[in-house]
């Protein structure tokens, strides 16, 4: 049962377009909803202050760059990634999977993680599903995504494949963690634009019962149309 509350406030008519609301922690979120990026625990060039001006509700933080600077350490010893920011709104945390796809060119992915190459010091490192939900349960934001493995677009299927497979293993890693008291949980979806491996990962994760869900491995080289399309089909996919 998710416990995500969500709650769907107005549909469009000719479209699958709707206005919705969900519950976090640290309050209401009302979709859509757009997310300013504060990779490190911070917007650049903006302070708290102009981000409540600006009506933005919810922050997104990534655990890989928080893992390396300044270290999670930190995040436990003042309370969190709340009271690092002096920000009082919901925070949403990227797993680190993101970097699968962008650091690809010096990460080695098996099964059982991704090993990186710091883009700080060059030191290694070693993600798992299981470190990436330790760390965002550290820094204990309002939602902690799976770790997952973001394959760029164009590469052959057998890789597509193994990606939705290993993206699926991860996936049931990352759900039998304890998140923190009142973290949400987000499975995500791969599949890039094959619409075979998108429902095949779909109704996986769906079935794994995570708080919500996420369309994953979209806007890494594909065309926009190919994006457009795959999105609105893998959204039927999931739930309403």
């Amino acid at each position: 049962m998710s416990r995500l509350g969500f709650q769907v406030l107005a549909t469009a008519d000719g479209s699958r377009a709707r206005a919705a609301r969900f519950t976090t922690l640290h309050g209401d979120v009302e979709t859509p909803v757009f997310m300013p990026v504060g990779t490190h625990a911070t917007v650049k060039g903006l302070t708290v202050e102009d981000l409540e001006a600006a009506g933005a509700q919810m922050l997104l933080a990534n655990a890989y760059h928080l893992l390396l600077r300044p270290g999670v350490e930190v995040f436990e010893r003042v309370g969190g990634i709340h009271r690092f920011m002096n920000w009082k709104r919901p925070v949403l945390t990227d797993s680190g999977g993101y970097q699968v796809f962008s650091l690809r060119d010096t990460a080695a992915i098996e099964d059982d993680g991704v090993e990186f190459r710091s883009v700080y010091d060059g030191s290694r490192h070693r993600f798992t599903p299981e470190l990436a939900m330790q760390i965002q349960r550290l820094l204990g934001s309002d939602i902690a995504m799976a770790f997952d493995e973001c394959p760029p677009a164009g590469v052959e299927r057998e890789k597509l494949q193994d990606a939705v497979r290993r993206t699926s293993l991860w996936a049931e890693r990352c759900r039998a963690c304890e998140p923190a008291p009142g973290q949400l949980v987000f499975g995500i979806c791969q599949g890039g634009v094959d619409l075979e491996l998108r429902e095949r990962s779909a109704a996986h994760i769906v079935s794994l019962g995570f708080d919500g869900h996420a369309i994953g491995g979209l806007t890494v080289g594909e065309t926009r149309e190919a994006m457009f399309e795959t999105t609105r089909a893998t959204a039927q996919m999931l739930p309403a």
